[in-house]
């Protein structure tokens, strides 16, 4: 099981730098195993997260000191109040941690930079193309993932959701699986389209796209997520939105 890296480990539990770095190298090299069996996620998005929140430590003072305990240090009986001071006050203590921080950005840096390399490389090996017509509304419909070295190939049903986030807007995708199917004369693209269009009510007249793949890496940690943001960018892409 692969090491996790909690949010706060540089401010938590022992200040010593050999200290935290063994943690962060033990947990790197989780994460480069991962990589190396070609599972992206969740390491990826956990690695832009220490990244952006480290960033933030070393250049916001403020939100340095925050991250470190309190001691209580007074009882206020008539005002029903707690009054704490900050343990921060060793110049030494600091320096300790901005060398761990400033040692563990680049290092984290280069393996997301990994991480991403590895996503566009299955990416560039995903093709989507429409089964069958489009129709006017491509927001729900199905989404068939086939992978061209199995017998086998999995539709999905997805929902295109559209979310604010402070001044910009965003396409989510959520999908849910509706079944597996084995290749054969009966069981076409086309064919599969069809008999859900009979089977599902709700969607009559439902937007059909397929997502091909040549590469075998895992589904859930791989090339599900991967296809879910590539088929997002690709109906924004073809003007396919209503």
């Amino acid at each position: 099981m692969k090491k996790q890296l909690s949010t706060n480990w540089v401010t938590e539990g022992l200040m010593d730098f050999e200290f935290k770095k063994y943690i962060l190298l033990d947990y790197l090299q989780g994460i480069g195993q991962d990589f190396n069996e070609q599972r992206i996620y969740p390491g990826l998005t956990e690695l832009i997260d220490h990244y952006h929140y480290l960033s933030q430590l070393k250049h916001n003072s403020t939100l340095l000191t925050e991250q470190f305990p309190k001691e209580l240090t007074k009882i206020d009986f008539e005002n029903f109040r707690l009054e704490f001071e900050s343990k921060l006050s060793d110049d030494a203590f600091m320096q300790e941690m901005k060398q761990i921080i400033d040692y563990a950005l680049p290092l984290i840096g280069r393996s997301v930079e990994d991480g991403k390399e590895l996503y566009q490389f299955v990416e560039e090996h995903l093709q989507i193309s429409p089964i069958g017509i489009i129709p006017v509304h491509t927001e729900t419909g199905y989404l068939f993932i086939s992978e061209q070295y199995s017998k086998q190939f999995r539709v999905y049903q997805y929902g295109i959701t559209l979310f604010e986030k402070a001044s910009e807007k965003y396409r989510g995708i959520r999908t849910s699986l509706i079944n597996t199917y084995k290749r054969s004369l009966c069981n076409t693209f086309e064919n599969v389209k069809i008999e859900l269009a009979r089977e599902i009510k709700s969607l009559p007249i439902p937007a059909a796209f397929l997502i091909e793949t040549e590469m075998n890496v895992p589904l859930n940690e791989s090339l599900l997520p991967v296809a879910k943001r590539s088929f997002v960018r690709y109906l924004h892409q073809n003007n396919l939105f209503a």
